[in-house]
């Protein structure tokens, strides 16, 4: 899954910048790369100089941006010592706490314990709030049974074969595969 090449099928224009250049990239590529090799590169953690020229510059600053001007984070300068940092912490904490009251909500009262009928921004969300090591936080307010009963069912949900789950859902192919990715 993880090693499946990456084939694109549109390069058509989808209005958010981040996403038509990595568009671009993936269409200039002389051969097909792997999910994990886009992972690499579009996250800058590729050293291979053949293929500098794909990576995405400033990813994380980037993203960070559009959060600011879409009114989700605010940039703050922190003094960590010797030097000066920017950081970027939630200023819209409605929007954050709709977006974890979605999550909880679709693996307490809305599971339905199979990922082809889930929806799939909430299977997303699930697999890179794993990825991204912050699964715990999201049900973190819930009470004790509620936390035990959505951690299982999520551990159940990415513990699942992603190749088998791929070949059984049309248009989850990717969310399987960069689960694979990072569960290598």
């Amino acid at each position: 899954c993880c090693s499946s090449q990456v084939l694109l099928k549109s390069d058509a224009p989808t209005g958010d910048v981040l996403l038509d250049e990595t568009l671009r990239h993936i269409k200039a590529t002389e051969s097909a790369e792997t999910v994990q090799t886009w992972i690499e590169l579009l996250t800058g953690e590729t050293w291979n100089p053949f293929k500098l020229q794909y990576q995405l510059r400033n990813v994380r600053e980037r993203l960070a941006k559009t959060l600011v001007e879409k009114g989700i984070l605010t940039t703050e300068k922190q003094n960590f010592l010797l030097f000066d940092m920017t950081t970027h912490p939630v200023s819209n904490a409605s929007e954050k706490q709709r977006l974890l009251k979605k999550l909880q909500e679709s693996v307490l009262e809305r599971w339905v314990n199979d990922p082809q009928r889930m929806e799939r921004r909430t299977l997303a969300l699930l697999v890179l709030a794993h990825a991204s090591d912050v699964l715990e936080n999201v049900f973190a307010s819930l009470a004790d049974d509620k936390y035990d009963v959505a951690m299982n069912r999520t551990k159940d949900l990415l513990d699942m074969d992603p190749e088998v789950e791929a070949a059984k859902a049309k248009g989850t192919e990717m969310i399987w595969a960069v689960l694979a990715a990072f569960n290598k």
